[in-house]
């Protein structure tokens, strides 16, 4: 291979490790400094800075080398808009040391089998997430955050910002929270309870 050696490496989830990517990258001969990568994003996304980066590094006679093609792309029309990308600039792509020949009827076959097994791969683990999340739900284990405050926590924020002596951020700060959550729970309130909360202020005063 002429031209310079371009690595990518992609992983769809933040608890993956790219490492087992970045060595056999590396033992195809890419140089570690042109390895791009992009953490934690699936492959379904074309729009990807990682792989924005590596397709601008490559140059004509260059070589994108990925260890698989459901690294570059998890969708038929991806996979074949990147080669298309790359075939029109006269860079060649490197399925794991495979060098692909976009001219050959057989390589482009075999191109669009793989694609389309990385697309089906795409579209089963969709369907699994979808039903795991319907049987979690059934079973009440599918719940959103947790709230921030308690209630009796909200009722003395809301107790807070109607007496008015704090400011929102010292309020957010007394509470521990984000001003947004202050905010939030303030309109929760609505103005009935805030006029409750103000009158139950005013019987303690006297």
């Amino acid at each position: 291979m002429t031209g310079l050696l371009i690595g990518y490496a992609r992983c769809s989830t933040d608890s993956q490790d790219l490492t087992a990517q970045r060595n056999a990258l590396t033992d195809l001969g890419v140089a570690p400094t042109r390895i791009y990568v992009d953490h934690g994003l699936t492959g379904t996304n074309r729009d990807r800075p990682g792989l924005r980066e590596a397709m601008a590094a490559c140059r004509e006679g260059d070589t994108l080398v990925v260890t698989k093609l459901d690294r570059l792309a998890r969708s038929l029309p991806d996979a074949r808009s990147i080669l298309e990308e790359l075939t029109t600039r006269q860079v060649r792509l490197s399925l794991g040391g495979a060098l692909h020949d976009p001219t050959d009827p057989v390589g482009r076959l075999l191109f669009n089998v793989l694609a389309m097994v990385a697309e089906f791969e795409a579209d089963l683990i969709r369907m699994r997430t979808r039903a795991g999340m319907k049987v979690a739900k059934a079973k009440g284990r599918l719940r959103g955050k947790p709230p921030k405050l308690s209630t009796r926590q909200e009722a003395h924020l809301v107790q807070l910002m109607v007496e008015g002596r704090h400011t929102t951020v010292e309020i957010a700060e007394l509470f521990g929270v984000g001003r947004s959550t202050v905010y939030r729970a303030w309109h929760r309130a609505g103005a009935g309870t805030r006029q409750q909360v103000a009158a139950a202020g005013e019987l303690t005063a006297r």
